[in-house]
């Protein structure tokens, strides 16, 4: 039994797959997972629909999240007391109870949509389900929940288990285009910018913020600046003009929060590829981190050294 998420892709999308024995009947666990007076209890909305199939769902979150609360789901299948299943938003939700001695098994599975960028959430789904399948199960025991405080370790647990955090290469010109994304859940693009740039004020032409830069890729001039969206800065190799390093600030309606960052690399510098990675995969590790309310000053330079020969051998 799968008692931590796993991470497949099945017909090319990302699904997160949940596993739990229950000491309760398949019928009274039925209703806890399809029942929207049930589901309020460990589900994260308020849900309304009817139990049939093509009737829209809405889901409602406390007021200061980010959903709206319009009708954007669908029901595709219930099966009393084995399978519901239905969308919501880009998403496909199946709960499947399966008699299992004095028991039941649940098997819960989550297919992420929007593809590739879809997928950068799954550390954050994973770690959100566990802590509402964990009120599930001690709501079945007749049990109280407490409200979950410790977000940023089981979603960097994830994040590392699930190799979320790899950046890739890309053919760019005569050289590379070195290319990272990093989910930040829902945070807001002005706090993610005022996180990066601190205390300046930066503008074309001056020097990039500290917390923008890496002593692996010096730094040169600021080329581009449109808070809070873009930082982008000439990085330089002994002393010389050798590519650039662009911040970008992502905001989706429907996928959240992300950060992607990209360094280009001509041909003739192919060797520090490896390293370059190594040091952003860090970076945003702790730039995750900090936007979490984490900051943590120390640079791992043996973690910078791990990477780099896991990244030489991908390349």
């Amino acid at each position: 039994m799968t008692e931590r998420a796993t991470l497949r892709t099945i017909d090319g999308q990302p699904v997160l797959r949940f596993e739990r024995r229950l000491r309760h009947s398949p019928t009274k666990v039925w209703r806890a997972v399809s029942e929207p007076a049930e589901l309020a209890h460990w589900f994260p909305t308020t849900v309304e629909t009817e139990l049939r199939p093509g009737a829209p769902m809405r889901f409602t979150f406390p007021e200061e999240a980010v959903v709206d609360g319009s009708w954007d789901g669908e029901v595709l299948e219930v099966d009393p007391p084995k399978v519901f299943m239905f969308r919501w938003d880009l998403d496909v939700l199946r709960l499947e109870v399966v008699p299992d001695g004095d028991g039941c098994r649940l098997v819960f599975t989550h297919t992420i949509g929007g593809g590739d960028i879809g997928r950068l959430a799954a550390a954050r789904n994973a770690s959100g389900w566990d802590q509402c399948l964990d009120q599930l199960v001690t709501v079945l025991d007749g049990g109280t929940t407490e409200p979950w405080e410790n977000w940023l370790t089981p979603m960097l647990r994830y994040h590392d288990e699930f190799g979320l955090g790899f950046g890739e290469v890309r053919p760019a010109g005569d050289g590379w285009e070195l290319r990272f994304a990093r989910d930040l859940v829902w945070k807001p693009p002005a706090d993610v910018w005022a996180l990066l740039v601190e205390d300046t004020s930066p503008e074309a032409g001056g020097e990039p913020p500290v917390r923008a830069t890496n002593d692996h890729a010096p730094a040169g001039p600021l080329t581009e600046v449109d808070p809070p969206r873009v930082l982008a800065y000439e990085w330089r190799h002994d002393g010389e003009p050798a590519g650039r390093v662009r911040w970008t600030i992502v905001s989706d309606d429907k996928l959240g929060v992300r950060v992607e960052l990209s360094q280009t690399v001509p041909a003739h510098l192919a060797e520090v590829r490896a390293t370059a990675l190594a040091a952003w995969h860090l970076q945003l590790d702790l730039f995750f981190s900090a936007v979490h309310g984490d900051v943590r000053c120390a640079w791992d330079a043996d973690r910078v050294e791990e990477l780099a020969k896991e990244y030489a051998d991908r390349l």
